[in-house]
């Protein structure tokens, strides 16, 4: 247990109840990247190089961002790994699709191959969500970077395939990801032991053992995000089946003359 007190988590130590809501993440490098992104996001809106849906996913993309790093919520992620995984599902199921739609003029020249990132994405949740690389992330601003950098670019790619391919395929896809997503919370939740030692110590002062933190952090993955893929699939089937309805409700050329 003592190794726990060896985190340097990049968001500070774990708050306690009395000033979790205090800890907001003044860093000037993640300022100065914010403000450069809003640049970037804002310029294409104001010359009229986006439409306003557009314009609307990437504000929203850029705002929720902020509310992640920068209000009391990363400071809580360092505390609790429930919230880090909350933190996590918002990136790859709200940011990463808000981006995907919003940048879709830019991205669409990138290659996207449906099953490669879909792959990429899966293996990407995984990994981050190991012990090891997550002690690493939490132990090192650099490696805490390249987590959340990865986990948001690889989700970016994953939902710019799903918005190219045929609904079929798209289908197949997050019902997949709904799978392996289910299959990680249901093995964080039933662990018999705490896995995570960045939270080893980090949730006492709260009341709230490392392993019940774990367990609802699992369940977290497991039932909203899983919720989260089957809501997407559902929302596409539909309207696959309303494009094939009012595509057989049209009369053929034969049966008009």
């Amino acid at each position: 247990m003592n190794e726990a007190q060896r985190w340097i988590p990049y968001c500070g130590e774990a708050p306690g109840p009395g000033v979790w809501l205090e800890r907001w993440n003044l860093d000037p490098v993640l300022w100065t990247g914010l403000a450069i992104l809003a640049f970037f996001f804002w310029r294409p809106a104001m010359t009229g190089g986006m439409s306003r849906g557009r314009r609307r996913s990437v504000h929203g993309a850029w705002g929720l961002t902020v509310l992640l790093f920068v209000s009391p919520l990363c400071a809580l992620s360092s505390a609790f790994f429930t919230v880090r995984v909350i933190h996590h599902m918002a990136l790859v199921l709200v940011v990463a699709p808000l981006l995907a739609f919003g940048l879709a003029r830019w991205l669409d020249r990138l290659p996207a191959p449906l099953w490669t990132s879909t792959t990429l994405a899966a293996l990407t949740f995984w990994i981050w969500h190991a012990p090891g690389p997550y002690g690493a992330a939490l132990s090192s601003v650099p490696v805490y970077a390249l987590m959340q950098f990865s986990l948001a670019g690889s989700a970016v790619f994953f939902w710019t395939a799903l918005r190219r391919t045929s609904a079929a395929s798209a289908l197949a896809a997050l019902l997949l990801t709904t799978v392996q997503m289910g299959l990680l919370g249901a093995l964080i939740t039933f662990a018999a032991r705490p896995m995570y030692p960045p939270h080893f110590l980090s949730t006492l002062a709260w009341g709230v053992s490392p392993l019940e933190d774990q367990q609802v952090a699992g369940l977290t993955m497991w039932a909203p995000g899983c919720l989260a893929y089957l809501c997407a699939a559902v929302w596409i089937g539909w309207r696959w089946m309303r494009s094939e309805g009012s595509r057989t409700s049209r009369p053929s050329p034969l049966e008009s003359t």
